[in-house]
């Protein structure tokens, strides 16, 4: 059990350090800002341990020696590192955060456009609000990397070594004091990171189950007030948000024990400081100078590893939410678009032989299916709910690839086709329609600047649709919410008639 363990652990640490090498790889086009972050963080280090110990030197061998003139060269001298110090931690915070933005930036993008490219299948068996949390929420974690973990990690560990190092050198005694609650320090450190850890990976699934519990019932509100469910669906809300708030708490209450432990341990090691320092600078084994400065060593020692543990976590968790992203990028559910040709029209000869196709691959929704449509003929199709009718339009625009069969159209296999030049000169009119936010017009054109509002006007005096466009408010520039609520569905329809239309004559 305990091999089996270990090796879960060393493989966990594997994929961790190949995912790190994943995610870094992604800040490969902004090379110019890495590298500035990384140098500010490695010329941090000794920037910010130079005013202690200035400190410590003009007491030293200024204010004991009543030198006026050293004591006021040696006040400039530190204004000046200071404004250094707070203008390197300046540009190093905004680098970091401009690193993590352009690379975040640029991953939406490309999610985005693989989402888009996703078959229909990926869609039946993920939820809306689970794919608009890896697009968003995920993404946005990832920042952290790179705005709060690797870099800013490296700072602090450089920042700790040289911190040690000069007290090391300054009084090797008086640091070995000051270091005897560090081994408490790390293992609370180390169990805090744990338990924070496991905390928000919870946090992190159930903000995805909350995202996509909404995005169902606020899309599906009509079916929820129809069916008269808003208690039962309010009680569902209820108990998702419960879980939400207990992994939050518990995040909390892990913050607020280890905080104050922290606080304790560090007031005990200042305690001891001052007492041997003191009994050190009676004895003159400790300038009064050392003394002073040692506090600050101390305060500058404790924070960074009191924000490790906490910056260990938000690298775990940009690495959990980048494992969920690249999952996402990983995946390969789409439509094979081997096809070479690219035809400049169609005439519309469709033929299907012996297809069979089921959205399980277990079920069949349609079973050896054989019929022939000539170029210029109509066709109705009629059947019972799940007969098939759709599903026959789906995979007729490759939507789904079948189980069995040939789909022609005009004597060629579809397959055979580049896949969007093929779909670009299918045009299809669903029963329920989807309008996006936007105006008529936009929603026609679905935003290709292309297509002049002239042709689009023509198309509509075709189907008989401009009549009532004209007579909305401010006509095709009329803004149609969401889903065209504003509009009744037989206007719905209409615009997607003219849509169909537009999109055929102008491909």
């Amino acid at each position: 059990m305990f091999e089996q363990g270990m090796d879960k652990t060393e493989n966990s640490t594997k994929f961790d350090i190949v995912l790190l090498k994943r995610v870094i790889q992604l800040a490969k086009p902004y090379r110019f800002i890495f590298i500035t972050t990384a140098l500010l963080a490695i010329f941090l280090a000794p920037v910010s341990v130079l005013r202690p110990y200035l400190i410590q030197y003009t007491v030293d061998h200024h204010v004991l020696d009543f030198n006026y003139n050293g004591l006021v060269k040696m006040i400039f001298i530190l204004i000046g590192v200071l404004f250094l110090q707070a203008f390197m931690r300046y540009s190093f915070i905004f680098s970091a955060n401009l690193l993590g933005q352009s690379v975040i930036k640029d991953l939406r993008v490309k999610v985005f456009q693989h989402i888009s490219r996703f078959n229909l299948k990926y869609f039946d068996h993920t939820p809306v609000g689970r794919s608009t949390t890896r697009t968003i929420s995920d993404i946005e974690t990832i920042n952290n990397i790179f705005s709060n973990g690797v870099i800013t990690i490296i700072a602090d560990v450089l920042t700790l070594i040289v911190i040690l190092f000069v007290m090391f050198t300054t009084s090797w005694k008086l640091t070995a004091i000051c270091l005897t609650t560090i081994p408490l320090l790390i293992i609370a450190t180390y169990i805090f990171k744990e338990k924070v850890k496991s905390a928000f990976e919870i946090v992190r699934t159930q903000i995805s189950n909350m995202n996509a519990f909404l995005q169902e019932r606020i899309t599906g509100m009509r079916i929820v007030q129809i069916f008269n469910a808003e208690e039962k669906e309010l009680k569902n809300f209820n108990e998702i948000n419960q879980e939400y708030t207990n992994a939050n708490i518990n995040t909390i209450l892990y913050y607020s024990i280890f905080f104050p432990v922290v606080e304790i341990l560090s007031a005990s090691s200042l305690g001891l400081m001052v007492w041997w320092g003191a009994k050190g600078v009676l004895s003159n084994e400790v300038s009064l100078g050392v003394l002073i400065a040692f506090p600050i060593y101390l305060g500058m020692l404790f924070r960074p590893i009191r924000m490790l543990a906490d910056k260990f976590n938000t690298l775990q968790m940009g690495l959990v939410a980048s494992n969920r992203v690249f999952n996402v990028l990983d995946n390969q559910s789409f439509i094979k678009n081997e096809g070479k040709i690219q035809p400049s029209s169609l005439e519309g000869h469709i033929k299907f032989e012996d297809v069979d196709f089921a959205y399980d691959d277990e079920n069949y929704v349609l079973k050896n299916i054989n019929f022939e449509l000539k170029a210029g003929e109509t066709m109705a199709i009629v059947g019972s709910t799940g007969s098939g009718k759709t599903t026959i339009i789906n995979i007729l625009n490759r939507f789904y690839e079948i189980n069995n069969g040939i789909i022609k159209i005009d004597s060629t296999p579809i397959q055979e086709y580049e896949l969007f030049a093929m779909r670009k000169r299918l045009a299809m009119v669903l029963q329920d329609v989807f309008l996006f936010s936007g105006s008529v017009l936009e929603n026609i054109t679905l935003r290709d600047h292309s297509i002049t509002k002239k042709q689009v006007i023509a198309s509509a005096k075709l189907i008989g649709a401009h009549e009532f466009i004209e007579k909305l408010p401010n006509g095709y520039e009329y803004q149609v919410m969401e889903r065209g609520a504003t509009l009744s569905m037989g206007q719905r329809q209409l615009i997607s008639f003219v849509r169909a239309l537009v999109l055929i004559q102008t491909s």
